[in-house]
């Protein structure tokens, strides 16, 4: 069986897989610092660490506060990534062409993300995406998380597939984890928020992607 045959759906991760959210991001974390008398971080310093979230994007400024230090942080930091959401974000170049090709095609494709929904819908609202995408899972949906696989489990129940017919597209280990431990295949954009020291061939994925459209040949819908 051909693997256009073998899929039915195909789920994308959100920060640094389908969209290229880190200019936001580093707007807000640069505008937390202001306020904190801290110098900005450069961008390039602060994008490798985008994917892993808000924790990690203070831990890389801050270290590691005592909790309820960290917890004022967190929610200054998201109080202005959230004025600014989509000030900057698109999706990355060559999605447009793959998210058609999809839909022509008749695969379904959803997300799964670890973002909290009261973000990851306006977001997806601004960027014309929310009607389309056929599940969005965000990461307060469910009471597990990725890596764990129960979100993916539950969008291929929500997109009436089994999970061996979906194919998960992310940027970090843990969404390759959540792959597999799911039953499903699992895809790596290599062009998301990779740090210098990530060895994504060492993940065991079925498929690294240097652009987003290589999607579409290693579908064999190109």
């Amino acid at each position: 069986m051909s693997r256009r045959r073998e899929v039915g759906a195909v789920l994308f991760d959100l920060d640094g897989t389908l969209l290229d959210t880190a200019p936001d991001m580093a707007a807000a974390l640069n505008r937390l610092l202001a306020e904190e008398g801290i110098a900005p971080l450069p961008f390039s310093t602060i994008r490798p660490h985008v994917s892993q979230g808000s924790p990690r994007l203070l831990e890389l400024c801050f270290g590691r506060p005592e909790p309820a230090q960290f917890e004022l942080l967190r929610q200054r930091f998201l109080d202005h990534y959230q004025r600014g959401l989509a000030d900057q974000t698109r999706v990355f170049d060559g999605y447009d062409e793959v998210l058609a090709a999809l839909e022509l095609a008749g695969l379904r494709w959803g997300i799964v993300t670890n973002k909290p929904g009261w973000l990851t819908e306006p977001l997806l609202a601004a960027l014309g995406l929310l009607e389309r995408s056929g599940c969005t899972v965000s990461g307060d949906t469910l009471a597990e998380r990725k890596p764990h696989p129960l979100p993916l489990q539950h969008a291929a129940r929500a997109l009436g597939l089994p999970a061996a017919r979906c194919v998960y597209v992310g940027d970090a280990e843990r969404d390759v984890q959540a792959a597999r431990s799911a039953g499903m295949m699992a895809v790596v954009a290599g062009f998301g928020y990779l740090g210098t020291d990530t060895d994504p061939a060492s993940w065991q994925a079925d498929a690294i992607l240097a652009r987003p459209t290589d999607l579409l040949a290693w579908l064999g819908l190109q």
